[in-house]
Order: C-alpha cells, then sequence, then structure tokens
C-alpha cells in the first residue's frame, strides 16, 4: 500500500486549497493508496535554537512526514508566495542541517485560486524550496485549479465533471510520481 501525506499550504478552516485537497482521494483511480493529512498548524515559528532539542511537535511533524512514501502540497498563493506558515513547516522539515524530512521523498504540488493562475508565483517558489531539499518534485501535469464554489456539494463533495478531471488527473499522476520515485524500503 502506497502512502501519501497531503499538505494543505493554508491554515484557514474556510480554505478553499483545504476543499480541494478533501477531494483528492476520491479521485484516485487506485485501492492500494491511503492518503493522510499532514497538519503543522501547532508548529511554533521555526528558530534554529531548537535544533540540538527539537519540541516534540516538531519531530511528530518530521516523524509523519517520514511515515509515507510521497506528499502532496495544496497550497494557496500569498503575496506572490506559499503562505508563511507553510514556509514556517517546511523550515522546521529542512531541519536540523543534514536531517531533513524531503530528502528524496517525492513531492507534487498543486494550488486552487479563485483567479486562473493564481498560484503560479507560489508553485515556483515551493519547487525552488523542495529543488533545495532534494525532493524529486512532479513537472508535469501542473495544475493551477480555478476554484468555483458551485462545482462542490453543500456536503463538500466534487460536483462538476470537468473540475473532477482536472484534480483526477492530478491526483493519479501525482500516484504514479510517488510510485516511481518512492525509497524502497530495505529489510
Amino acid at each position: 500500500m502506497t502512502r501519501i501525506g497531503i499538505i494543505v499550504g493554508s491554515i484557514a478552516d474556510a480554505s478553499i486549497n483545504r476543499q480541494v485537497a478533501n477531494a483528492l482521494p476520491s479521485l484516485a483511480s487506485s485501492d492500494d493508496v491511503e492518503f493522510v493529512f499532514l497538519e503543522y498548524k501547532d508548529l511554533p515559528f521555526y528558530d534554529y535554537a531548537h535544533d540540538a532539542d527539537y519540541p516534540q511537535v516538531a519531530r511528530d511533524w518530521k516523524q509523519a512526514i517520514a511515515d509515507v512514501d510521497g506528499v502532496i502540497i495544496v497550497t494557496p498563493e500569498y503575496s506572490r508566495s506559499i503562505p508563511g506558515v507553510l514556509k514556517n513547516a517546511l523550515d522546521w522539515s529542512a531541519r536540523p542541517w543534514g536531517q531533513g524530512s524531503f530528502a528524496g521523498k517525492p513531492v507534487a504540488i498543486m494550488g486552487a485560486s479563485i483567479g486562473a493562475a493564481g498560484t503560479a508565483a507560489a508553485q515556483q517558489h515551493l519547487r525552488a524550496i523542495l529543488g533545495h531539499y532534494d525532493a524529486p518534485t512532479m513537472g508535469q501535469p501542473e495544475t493551477f485549479f480555478h476554484y468555483r464554489a458551485d462545482a462542490f456539494g453543500a456536503d463538500g463533495s466534487l460536483q462538476d465533471e470537468a473540475s473532477a478531471a482536472v484534480l483526477g488527473g492530478f491526483v493519479n499522476a501525482a500516484i504514479a510520481h510517488v510510485e516511481k520515485h518512492a525509497p524502497v524500503a530495505v529489510a
């Protein structure tokens, strides 16, 4: 069973990116995939003074990343970049030096916005960060999801066929990327 972590770049309860991320597991064409949401909202601000003795919440965060075969990041764009809370979580994952959680971990990224290409800059910044972390990052399909509230039902389920096709194409490409690049466990 392939385990894929989903990280949402916003911690807002009403995040459209969280709503989109919640739809992804139901669009997977494989039953051999388990999706788990990796939450980070309780992380304090990163400070290198913690590198000698990480707080438990940061150790748990790093372990959650280690426990999955790959990661999907669904992020909004704030001020032409990634949200500060996501950057903070990524900083915790990368430290202490030499103990980065994303090294070799396959990652796929996308973002949802009410604008047609509203997360393009955020995704480029995220690609640069993940490149520095040595995380094999899926190049295609680039998915700049145009969010429409009427595409979702009152229960949050995806109702629009065109949106389902876009998101289904993304999640299934992400699964293939993770399965191709995930490190093989040695017994």
